[in-house]
């Protein structure tokens, strides 16, 4: 039996012959059965229908109606199926991405068959259902950052960040301004909120800021060695979210929305310092009194049972001030930010360490702090302690006192002194050093 193709046109069905290429509908095809039942040659049959003797015979020797068999096309797309879904599942790649990845590993396709397939994936993906989770009392807290503006006087709009921690189970949480999302600023605010809660959750869920995580690569994750030596002096355990994945975070994402309506809306600022005065009252009166909407529980019922179970703060703080080696200069000075600091004399020509913390920079020799100065605000600046220049002076003045030159002493030295290498030396006649021999 040959092989017969389907064509589909205004709803009829043809059968074409690949051998004799006719285009036999579905209607003649079951003309040639009931004529040849009722007894009419293959010849009249064939002259009736208008087709060959041939082909009216072997419809009449099929068994059935004629099978469509397609021939199979393999996409170009199909050996890449396990690697589009495999990445898909790391990372919510655009059809766009995914096709220039493709192009890395052999593929030759078009742009227009990757955005096919990747579409229904995509899609289902959105489709699935997260089951919410809660967490026992002192397990886990979420930390976020958002951002919010301020207009001055002048019409300028600058920007504000705000650090925000909750406590998984209880959901009291910790907030704090700041100009700049810096890692010590990031590092610091996380010293004040376990200073607040009065201990820390055994792990704590971020997004993939460089400021926790500086790659991730599916399971491999190198994390940011500065905030890996944090966590590990306080001993809790840092976890990332999947990437493009805000539910798993909601437990913070849903707070700064809070905030925004809560407290921001309508506040007028007048400084950083006082912001983080409003909004730590705010926290501890209006956020903790109130009824949460998931729990059905005020905020301070719960905290009170979940501030037991956290972590006990460790001894000493971690040290996260910035830190810079500079070498003292012969006028006893170091430079940092285009300012200059005096340190003492005995150190010119060592190393010292430089700490920034808070806006006071404090110079360290090995343990020891020598001094400690505000940061100056501008450039060019020369910030010195008056006690060692005096110092300095002092042990000139002893010098100068205890190596001070007399009159007619050291005679013999004296051309060095005045600044003169020409030795006078007092010159004999030969018979001299001749009499002299000879009374050897």
């Amino acid at each position: 039996m040959g092989k017969w193709y389907i064509l589909r046109r205004s709803g009829t069905v043809i059968f074409l012959d690949r051998k004799e290429r006719y285009m036999i509908r579905e209607e003649t095809f079951m003309d040639i059965r009931s004529m040849a039942r009722q007894g009419y040659s293959q010849r009249r049959i064939s002259r009736i229908c208008g087709i060959s003797r041939v082909t009216v015979k072997k419809y009449l020797t099929t068994q059935g109606m004629p099978r469509y068999e397609a021939k199979e096309r393999r996409s170009k797309l199909e050996p890449y199926y396990a690697t589009i879904e495999a990445w898909l599942e790391q990372d919510e790649y655009q059809a766009s991405r995914i096709y220039q990845m493709l192009k890395g590993v052999g593929y030759s396709g078009s742009e227009r068959l990757v955005r096919k397939y990747v579409s229904p994936l995509k899609e289902k993906q959105r489709r699935l259902a997260y089951l919410r989770f809660e967490t026992m009392p002192g397990q886990q807290a979420q930390v976020d950052f958002g951002d919010f503006q301020v207009e001055g006087a002048d019409g300028s709009v600058k920007t504000v960040y705000c650090f925000i921690i909750v406590l998984g189970y209880s959901r009291h949480m910790y907030i704090e301004f700041m100009e700049r999302c810096t890692l010590q600023a990031f590092l610091r605010a996380h010293q004040h909120a376990f200073a607040f809660f009065g201990g820390m959750p055994k792990e704590i869920l971020y997004d993939n800021m460089k400021k926790v995580v500086l790659k991730r690569r599916g399971s491999e994750i190198i994390w940011n060695a500065e905030f890996a030596g944090f966590a590990g002096h306080y001993g809790f355990k840092p976890m990332l979210t999947p990437p493009y994945a805000p539910w798993v975070k909601g437990k913070v994402e849903r707070p700064i929305h809070y905030l925004r309506e809560g407290f921001w809306r309508g506040y007028n600022f007048s400084s950083l310092a006082q912001l983080n005065k409003d909004v730590l009252l705010w926290v501890q009166t209006t956020a903790f009194e109130r009824e949460h909407g998931t729990t059905r529980c005020i905020v301070g019922n719960r905290f009170s049972q979940e501030q037991p179970q956290l972590l006990s703060l460790p001894e000493k703080y971690y040290d996260i001030s910035l830190r810079a080696w500079r070498t003292v200069q012969r006028d006893c000075q170091v430079c940092f930010s285009a300012n200059r600091y005096v340190v003492p004399h005995q150190y010119v020509g060592k190393k010292v360490l430089l700490k920034i913390l808070e806006g006071v920079l404090s110079i360290y020799y090995d343990q020891t702090l020598l001094v400690s100065y505000p940061l100056s605000d501008g450039k060019g600046n020369v910030v010195a302690e008056p006690r060692f220049y005096q110092a300095l002076r002092h042990e000139r003045e002893q010098n100068q006192r205890k190596y001070r030159r007399y009159q007619g002493k050291a005679k013999a030295t004296r051309g060095l002194s005045t600044g003169s290498l020409n030795i006078e030396v007092m010159r004999r006649p030969l018979s001299a050093y001749e009499e002299v021999i000879s009374c050897v």
